[in-house]
Formats: structure tokens, sequence, C-alpha cells
């Protein structure tokens, strides 16, 4: 298994593209800001933290091997770095993967982090071969719940007290599973190019 995808990728809006060092101011106006955060595995970053980051794992551009994450910028169709999305191999045995993705607050609302992942679940399941995708979402991020729905993605399960929180009140937040598998994906990419013979805009 080896995914290599050729750059961009493209949809009905967005191209997905490698990051590089040239995009660490507009990496700031989001990944920096304390409220996009809020809800990510991640604290708000620094430039100097996102120098060290491109300088490796961010700025891969194939994945070789489990335990690796492809991390892809997301440009809206003025060519601006809108937020990137990210897909994790996790397991050969079990073709397992996850998805994950962060937008610009401006970008929000518009249906690019649904367009952008589905994206990112063609590569997944097919160049890379996976079986199975899975998302964790914080239990209060309720956009991306419904992102992750828009998906196919069905609701699996609750990690409880699962993930650090310093805004709750006790410090700990609970996650919410989603997972796909390859089948269900390519079922429903077929009904919705079946009819309309084209690409669907996304909502």
């Amino acid at each position: 298994m080896h995914l290599r995808p050729r750059y961009p990728v493209t949809t009905e809006r967005l191209r997905l593209r490698p990051l590089d060092e040239g995009d660490v101011p507009a990496l700031l106006a989001y990944r920096g800001r304390a409220e996009v955060c809020r809800y990510l595995p991640f604290a708000p970053m620094d430039e100097a933290v996102l120098r060290s980051r491109l300088a490796g794992d961010l700025s891969r551009t194939e994945l070789t091997g489990p335990g690796q994450g492809l991390t892809l910028g997301v440009e809206d169709r003025s060519g601006r770095l809108v937020g990137d999305v990210v897909l994790f191999w996790h397991d050969e045995r079990t073709a397992a993967g996850e998805v994950g993705y962060v937008l610009h607050p401006a970008a929000t609302g518009r249906g690019y982090a649904t367009e952008a992942c589905r994206a990112v679940l063609d590569l997944a399941f097919g160049p890379l071969g996976l079986h199975r995708v899975a998302a964790r979402v914080h239990a209060g991020n309720t956009a991306s719940a419904r992102v992750v729905a828009r998906l196919g993605m069905r609701p699996e399960g609750r990690l409880v007290r699962a993930e650090p929180d310093p805004a709750a009140a006790d410090g700990w937040a609970d996650l919410l599973l989603f997972g796909l598998l390859a089948g269900e994906h390519r079922a429903r990419r077929e009904a919705a190019h079946g009819s309309a013979g084209a690409r669907p805009a996304d909502g």
C-alpha cells in the first residue's frame, strides 16, 4: 500500500496540494488562533512551531507506511490557502485510517470541509486501498459532527473524558467516534454521480 497523489488534487471549487514554508503566514492566520484550535488536538501554533512542522510531517507529499499522515493545503478558487485536511494511515493489517481538517473561520459554512474531506476519502479508498476510515470529533464541536455526517460516516460510539480540554470544568472532554467503509463510500459516490452525471455541489 502506498499513496502519492498527482498534485494538485482538484474538486469542484478547491485545490488540494502539499504545504511548504511559503504557507507560514496563511497557516498562522488560522492554526495560530485559539478559537480555531478550541476543539482540535493541538494548541495554537506560532511561527517557530509551524516552521519546525513544515520541515517534517506537515510537508509530507506521500504515504509510504502506517503511522504516517498526509496533510494537504486547501485553496479556494482565488488561490488562497483557507485550511488543510489530513489523512492518517494507522494500520496496514486492518487497512485503517482517519481523516481530519481545520479551516480559517472566514472559510467555514461554505461546504469546503465536506468537499476537501470527500476528496481525501477518494484517495484513501482508491489509490491507498484502505478498508476503513474513522473520524474523532470533540463532543462540543457540533459543526464537525455535521461535516462527518454529510460524508456518510456513521456514529460508532463515545469516549468519555478522553481528550484534555482546559475549558471544561474537569479538564476533560468526550470524543465522538465515526466510521466509514470503502464499500459505503463507493456506493454513495456512485449514487451521487448516477443521476446527475456530475459531481454535486456540497452543502
